[in-house]
């Protein structure tokens, strides 16, 4: 039987919120009534998460339980939940009970008008301003401007994406707050809508303001992925001919100050500075070319072309 609906949810440390969740999700699944499954996985907990993952499990089908041997990341346990899943659609839900399930229906409504991907906008967010909500709306514009992408709250968890969406592209590291500038880059259509968002009941935010640094050094790696994987060359060699430009131009201001004003070379801090960029310039360049090696080996190897076909129409020919 094809299944409809997946729902991933990473959990860490949550046991005191999955029973009150899951029975939500289940009345929501419920109502909805369409095949649906839903995917916990338990990121290491060192609470009884797992135990309580397995209690739910057993007394509904639809739910189903992956455990990591240790703590590797929300976005591995994301990235785990949605290998393991075979929906048609794929919700992303944290497990905290700060998303409302009850939302997931106007999400998947809203893809179906033929939207690859619809974000929740937790617009009323009922979190700490300062250590929280205002870190993230700066992020959040700095993402949309950085990677052309502009939706209101990459931090929301609760997504709708379709499978083709997520299909061509993996995710590491901490990258799932990109997945929707991810899809975009790759031209997938997105909505977003208004979400519920509600207090933390029980347990803590495994989420502090170290988070910024790590968006920073994330967007510059989303940036380079959506923009110069296929063309590294671009980036540094673009940045190479920039130095060698101003190399040449600070060598020649050296030589007319010789020639001209009769100052030694020596006696030129501009000359120094005409060699490194000199040197920089170079080693860019040859940065650019290893770099287009790599990127080559990296499709050739993998038989992935760097496009994506979104639909296909008339008769194949074959000659």
């Amino acid at each position: 039987m094809s299944v409809y609906l997946s729902i991933v949810l990473p959990v860490y440390n949550e046991a005191g919120n999955l029973v009150a969740l899951s029975a939500e999700i289940a009345r929501m699944l419920d109502a909805l009534g369409k095949t649906a499954e839903v995917i916990l996985v338990d990121d290491g907990s060192a609470d009884a998460s797992y135990a309580v993952i397995k209690e739910i499990a057993a007394k509904d089908a639809r739910f189903r339980g992956l455990r990591f041997g240790r703590n590797f990341g929300q976005t591995a346990a994301l990235s785990a939940g949605i290998n393991a899943s075979s929906g048609e659609f794929i919700a992303l839900l944290d497990a905290d009970g700060q998303n409302d399930p009850a939302d997931i229906p106007r999400l998947l409504k809203k893809a179906d008008e033929g939207y690859d991907v619809v974000s929740g906008w937790r617009r009323d967010r009922k979190d700490a301003f300062f250590t929280r909500t205002l870190p993230s709306r700066a992020a959040n514009w700095l993402i949309g401007r950085v990677t052309g992408v502009k939706i209101h709250d990459y931090g929301c968890t609760l997504k709708i994406y379709r499978r083709d969406c997520l299909a061509s592209f993996k995710i590491y590291g901490e990258m799932h707050r990109f997945l929707a500038a991810f899809a975009g880059g790759m031209g997938a259509r997105i909505a977003e809508l208004e979400v519920n968002h509600r207090p933390r009941v029980s347990g803590k935010s495994k989420v502090g303001l170290e988070r910024t640094a790590k968006v920073l050094l994330d967007l510059a790696t989303v940036k380079f992925m959506g923009q110069y994987l296929s063309k590294p060359i671009y980036l540094f060699g673009g940045w190479g001919l920039v130095c060698g430009f101003l190399s040449a131009l600070l060598a020649a201001v050296t030589l007319y100050n010789k020639f001209h004003n009769h100052i030694y070379v020596k006696d030129q801090p501009l000359f120094i500075v005409a060699i490194f960029l000199g040197l920089v310039s170079v080693q860019m360049i040859l940065l650019g070319l290893l770099s287009e090696i790599v990127t080559r080996i990296y499709y050739e190897m993998n038989d992935r072309p760097p496009y994506v076909v979104r639909e296909k129409t008339g008769t194949e020919s074959h000659v």
